[in-house]
């Protein structure tokens, strides 16, 4: 109980820190967050690992690079990166799930093409239960099937299709969890998604191009 209230004291004083990561370990920490054994030897590449992410500086790379790419998921939907300042370093090593799932989810949305709708969220949670990183990704899933529909119905259809989709590739995926992707930042971003056994998406430039040449054809 003691251990409990002095972690309640340590998030309370994160809850406005810069570094918006300190206080999602923090809470994942709390709440006994953990990685399946199954699993854990795959992790070991990542143990405390969580270097810092320069959304501008990625901004800066060609269009089709991973790191652009994430760059403009972040900026488009006005959030920033998941980074842990060293004062928490020994909480990032004592629980590496907590901390590479903190810091790589949003950039599963990117990889994936999952948006940060409803829908978007279930797929990319669908995905790491799929990949079987934790027994509470699975219950947390089964309650997003339940609530996410409530809170969005227009959703609906869309939820359950990516609830499928995140599902499927997930299962034919590389496991993700202890790829060090802050690495591979200035690579073109479908290079990366082959590696890592994830379907190619067309980037919006070339959406925009295909449909203008169809235009042009029709």
């Amino acid at each position: 109980m003691w251990q409990k209230i002095q972690q309640l004291k340590t998030l309370y004083r994160y809850i406005n820190s810069d570094n918006l990561g300190d206080f999602a370990i923090l809470k994942s920490d709390l709440l006994g967050a953990t990685i399946e054994p199954t699993v854990l030897t795959q992790m070991e590449a990542v143990e405390g690992y969580h270097p810092p992410i320069d959304l501008e500086k990625l901004h800066q790379y060609p269009d089709d690079s991973f790191g652009r790419q994430y760059a403009e998921h972040m900026f488009k939907n006005n959030l920033k990166p998941l980074n842990i300042s060293s004062e928490l370093a020994a909480i990032a090593k004592r629980n590496v799930f907590a901390l590479r799932y903190v810091v790589t989810h949003d950039i599963f949305h990117v990889l994936l093409g999952f948006n940060t709708s409803f829908a978007g969220e279930i797929g990319v949670l669908a995905f790491a239960t799929a990949q079987n990183y934790s027994k509470s990704l699975k219950i947390s899933l089964g309650m997003a099937k339940f609530i996410y529909p409530i809170l969005a119905p227009k959703q609906t259809k869309a939820i359950f299709h990516n609830l499928r989709e995140g599902e499927a590739i997930g299962k034919q995926a590389r496991f993700l969890l202890a790829y060090r992707f802050e690495e591979h930042w200035q690579e073109p971003i479908n290079e990366v998604r082959q590696k890592l056994g994830l379907p190619t998406i067309l980037l919006p430039q070339q959406i925009e191009n295909n449909t203008i040449n169809q235009v042009e054809l029709a």
